[in-house]
């Protein structure tokens, strides 16, 4: 059996879901496929977040069936693989049918491998469907062949239903908003990732390969109960700090670079997603510190205007003044500020978005960043400088990256800082790191 906690968020969530769907019809939900790596092994397996958010379920080759009833009650209907001691000898434990009763909370479950006879027969008569096509491939194949059979079979008064919706919109907006039970696992995948940012900044040592940093990393994520990263880490000594999405994590670190790290956790399928800029050597140079202050004084300004009544976007527009008023006092742009920003100038130094919305996926559901913040929802803040070693700018400046990036939920009166424990503030980073030399 499940307990009483979780037992209460899934059935909060499906509650919600049939409460937006019409009287008899059927919402379908299918798991991720395995993906192959190289002949016949595969990568980690990990679960579609969809699926997962009404199952907690985390094997491939199954179908979650949500029934809404004439009558407006709920009916649960899982598909999974069968037992099979033998396969799981080789590859693992698996749940069956009869546990999935009381472990997944479903009314009824059927072998996978009968999904093409059982499913038209669920599917027969029902007013809509509700389905996100071009999803899985296997997925519209099973689909397709379960409407035609309804379609082809009018003479024994099967009938396929008659209005397809897709469900991508409704779940999203349930899922842009966390349930108390969400905040406690990203509270706790931010306090790991946190840690893990920590156990960087105490062992960096210069001439160290980046991967020998990412592995520090990463072993904290695993000693905490988290095994997998959340998204490829990034670790980019000097010039590798400016190239936004860096995963070689090959090259030396060197004395007197600044290091970029962007990693998070995945803990109990929630995301953290964390990025620090520290000197390899302990100590800031002058240069380094005149960019680095004007990126962390727009992302605390960021945060302190985040809040229930503004937009991720709103609050871009004041970063960029920020920044790019910053960059003219130091003589690494040129003109009239409010040209430059009217002209986009900036984007040689600043060219992706303040945030992004956080959840069981990394960029969680919800792309639009004009969207009102409200309490509920989590989100990054990561504005970030990047001057590559092109740029005709004053030689201290070349290959200097930073970006500093917090987890926040958005509150009633502001919101909560998931990530507060790292430091960056630049003489807190240099007094840590000092004291593991």
């Amino acid at each position: 059996m499940i307990d009483i906690q979780t037992k209460t968020e899934l059935l909060d969530r499906r509650n919600k879901l049939l409460a937006q769907m019409e009287p008899n019809s059927i919402a379908l939900f299918f798991a991720s496929p395995e993906v192959k790596r190289s002949n016949d092994t595969h990568y980690p397996y990990r679960q579609d977040s969809d699926f997962w958010y009404f199952t907690f379920f985390a094997e491939p080759e199954a179908l979650l069936a949500i029934i809404k009833q004439q009558d407006g009650q709920g009916r649960y209907i899982l598909f999974n693989r069968k037992k099979d001691p033998l396969a799981e000898t080789w590859t693992g434990y698996r749940l069956g049918q009869q546990e999935a009763l009381t472990k997944i909370l479903v009314d009824e479950a059927y072998l996978f491998d009968d999904i093409e006879s059982v499913l038209p027969n669920l599917i027969n008569g029902k007013k809509a469907i509700y389905y996100a096509d071009q999803l899985y491939d296997y997925a519209d194949e099973i689909i397709k062949k379960a409407i035609n059979t309804l379609r082809q079979g009018a003479r024994f008064k099967l009938s396929a239903p008659s209005t397809v919706i897709d469900w991508r919109p409704i779940v999203h907006e349930m899922r842009m908003f966390k349930s108390e039970y969400e905040m406690a696992l990203l509270r706790k995948a931010c306090e790991i990732s946190a840690q893990a940012h920590i156990r960087a900044m105490q062992k960096c040592q210069a001439n160290w390969y980046e991967y020998q940093l990412e592995a520090e990393i990463l072993h904290e994520f695993a000693w905490h109960g988290a095994r997998w990263p959340s998204y490829n880490t990034i670790v980019g000594g000097g010039n590798n700090g400016c190239i936004l999405h860096y995963e070689n994590n090959s090259d030396t670190l060197k004395d007197g670079d600044l290091v970029l790290i962007d990693a998070g956790c995945e803990y109990h399928y929630y995301a953290g997603d964390i990025t620090r800029t520290f000197p390899i050597n302990g100590k800031f140079s002058q240069a380094q510190l005149e960019i680095y202050n004007i990126v962390l004084t727009a992302q605390c300004t960021a945060i302190k205007l985040l809040k229930p009544g503004t937009s991720i976007s709103l609050v871009n527009q004041k970063i960029i003044r920020i920044m790019v008023e910053g960059l003219v006092k130091l003589g690494i742009m040129q003109g009239d500020v409010e040209t430059l920003i009217t002209n986009k100038a900036y984007l040689a130094f600043y060219m992706h978005g303040l945030g992004h919305w956080l959840g069981i996926d990394v960029h969680d559901v919800g792309s639009d960043r004009d969207r009102i913040l409200a309490p509920g929802m989590v989100l990054t803040v990561e504005p970030g400088l990047y001057i590559n070693k092109d740029a005709d700018v004053l030689e201290c400046y070349k290959g200097i990256g930073i970006r500093i990036e917090d987890n926040i939920l958005v509150t009633e009166s502001g919101n909560e800082i998931l990530t507060s424990t790292v430091p960056k503030q630049p003489q807190e980073i240099e007094l840590l790191m000092q004291k593991n030399r």
